[in-house]
Order: C-alpha cells, then structure tokens, then sequence
C-alpha cells in the first residue's frame, strides 16, 4: 500500500480513522489541484465563483484557523491576519486570483504540513477528547474530535466542488489519485 500513501487504515483506532480520512480528502483535493498554471487554477463552471485556485487558499485559511486559535488561542498569522475581511468576507477565494500557482501550491503545502504536526502535537497531548480553546456561547468549549469532523466536513463539501472544477479544466476525473501520484507544483 505504500503507492496509495493516502489511503486510510483498514482497521484502526479512532484516531487513526479520523486524521486518515482527513489525510485522504486532503490528498484527493491536492491531486485534483495539482499541476495546473494560472489558467487552470483560475477556471469556473457556470455563475459559481469558486475556482481551485480559490480552493487552495480558502482550505489553508480553515486549516490554519482550525489548527491554531480553534485549538490553542494561538493567532492566526499571514496572508490572513492582514487580510481585510471586513471589506471582502470572501478574500481567501477571492484574493487567490492574484496569487501564482506556485504561491498557492506553497501556502496549501506548507500549512497542512504545518497542520499535520500541530495535530499529531495536540493528539499526543490529550487526545481527541481533549477541549480545546474555542468554545460555544455560554463557555462550553469543543472537543479536538469535533475540530477534525469539522474540517473533514469542510473537505468534503469542498472536494467534491474540486471534482467539478477539475473536470471542467481538463477532463480528469476519479475519486482517489493514481497509484503512486505525489504533488507537484504547477
């Protein structure tokens, strides 16, 4: 199984299930991103506004939020820090068309590397039953396991609009990469 590096254990923990299907929604959004100049990266279908370009950074911002000051309070760092929400509430997909291909690859690259050992960090220290700091109204704070099942979900809903945009760029299609695919820049 090591040419399917992204695929899920068979039969594992809870942990190992949840961060391994979050592993592999990343890996199926990476790949339907990969390799793609500005064009591609920039392509939409129908009146949506959503482009993969856009995808790449809106998920490192999610990635980001969900990893830093959802977890710990930590802040949350650039582009986003600086980025005037206020003015443009969608600037992590808007904003994407100004960024190359290489700059977007970069910035979803590095901080899911960046996630991935924040959580392994935050696993080893408490588990997935471990609160974390953002809490609901009224002070109740939430698990890490409802961290994780929230950015599974916001994958999920975003992969699939990926398998859509991919399409229409270039006709690939397909739930998982190929055997053996790694990234690439575009």
């Amino acid at each position: 199984m090591a040419d399917i590096w992204w695929e899920p254990p068979l039969a594992g923990t809870e942990e190992e299930h949840l961060t391994g299907a979050l592993d592999r929604l990343r890996t199926t959004l990476r790949w339907k991103a990969d390799g793609l100049g500005a064009a591609g990266l920039s392509t939409r279908v129908g009146a949506s506004a959503l482009t993969l370009g856009g995808l790449l950074k809106h998920l490192a911002r999610a990635e980001s939020e969900m990893f830093g000051p959802k977890l710990d309070g930590s802040p949350l760092g650039e582009p986003w820090a600086s980025a005037d929400w206020a003015a443009d509430p969608d600037w992590d997909f808007t904003s994407a068309a100004a960024d190359t291909p290489a700059e977007l690859y970069a910035l979803w690259d590095t901080t899911i590397a960046r996630s991935r050992e924040r959580l392994r960090a935050a696993l080893a220290g408490g588990g997935l039953d471990q609160l974390v700091h953002l809490a609901w109204p009224g002070g109740r704070h939430l698990s890490l396991r409802r961290l994780v099942c929230d950015l599974i979900e916001e994958y999920g809903r975003h992969t699939g609009h990926a398998d859509l945009l991919r399409e229409a760029v270039d006709g690939v299609v397909g739930e998982d990469p190929p055997a053996g695919w790694h990234p690439t820049a575009g």
